[in-house]
């Protein structure tokens, strides 16, 4: 994966020609843009950044990655929107609360630097350019009707959360209940507990889930590390490919999960396009051209039985070489 560089030469040579616009634009046509992920380990921002990287090269703009090393380090990710603004053309964020991080995007608007907002939403600020992201109460909904097909429209349910703050997992778990609700022979046990950012502390929170409801019948999981504790903690119990598990996003622990049939099917969103589109779309807006204030990167239901169809399978095992 390669990063645009400017040499100090042709930088001099685009500030002796600037006359107006951006004091960081390193020269006519070309930005440098700061794409912020909620975290830098799970696999699914690594996706992120391959999309985002291959859009880089292929406009010729710089795009700088960096991002919290965990996904609750909600102050480090202010600090680096912080430290971007003013040293970028742009920045695209995936924030990490949809509160928190309101006060620092709106400094950085108040200087000219344009937001763009992937993955998940902010609340009580509208003038991002545009919000690049899964629709995910329309996820969560999708994920229902997948459970209850797989229970035949009957059985006790439970939903593990994910962290209080995170839009994105929070929409999907509004969107699961919503239409879980709707399925009279379908009882939600519980709904109310946390996992957590963490894979152990999911695992451990799901075994006390495991514990408390001996006769659940079917499980869903908003994200990868909440996947992980459920299906761990179904075969703790002895009960893998007896409780239906129904979870969210793709890693190489999860798409082995599927395919031995620890997980029954998983909802997967489109990192690669979703970072790809937001420096797109990032870029455009820079250049002067009309975006959309939405762009859904889609959702689709992936089972063991359509794993192996070409698109699926793009999605499942994503290429993280930005040439690609």
């Amino acid at each position: 994966m390669k990063l645009r560089l400017l040499t100090c030469a042709a930088a001099l040579l685009a500030l002796s020609f600037a006359g107006c616009g951006s004091e960081n634009q390193a020269a006519e046509g070309s930005y440098r843009v700061a794409v912020i992920p909620k975290g830098m380990t799970h696999e699914f921002w690594k996706t992120v950044q391959a999309g985002a990287l291959a859009a880089g090269d292929e406009l010729g703009v710089e795009v700088v990655w960096d991002g919290p090393a965990k996904e609750s380090d909600r102050a480090e990710q202010i600090k680096i929107v912080e430290k971007s603004t003013g040293r970028v053309d742009g920045i695209a964020i995936a924030p990490l609360d949809a509160e928190a991080l309101v006060k620092p995007l709106k400094a950085a608007h108040e200087r000219d630097v344009p937001v763009l907002i992937f993955d998940s939403g902010i609340r009580g600020w509208e003038d991002y350019v545009s919000f690049v992201a899964t629709d995910n109460f329309a996820g969560g909904e999708m994920a229902a009707e997948e459970l209850a097909r797989l229970l035949g429209g009957e059985g006790e349910v439970l939903m593990l959360r994910y962290a209080v703050g995170h839009e994105s997992t929070t929409k999907r778990e509004e969107g699961f209940l919503k239409k879980i609700a709707e399925y009279p022979d379908i009882e939600v046990v519980s709904s109310d507990q946390y996992g957590g950012e963490e894979k152990q502390a999911c695992k451990e929170a799901a075994e006390r889930l495991m514990v408390r409801h001996t006769d659940v019948a079917g499980c869903f999981a908003p994200c990868e590390p909440v996947t992980i504790g459920l299906m761990e903690a179904i075969d703790g119990v002895g009960r893998s490919g007896d409780i239906k598990l129904v979870g969210f996003d793709a890693s190489e622990v999860l798409v082995n999960g599927l395919d031995e049939g620890r997980i029954d099917a998983l909802m997967l969103q489109d990192p690669y396009r979703m970072g790809e589109l937001a420096v797109k779309e990032l870029v455009a807006h820079l250049n002067g051209d009309a975006i959309d204030k939405r762009v859904d990167t889609g959702c689709t239901v992936v089972t063991k039985a359509n794993m192996q169809e070409p698109e699926v399978h793009r999605l499942l095992y994503p290429d993280l070489d930005s040439d690609r």
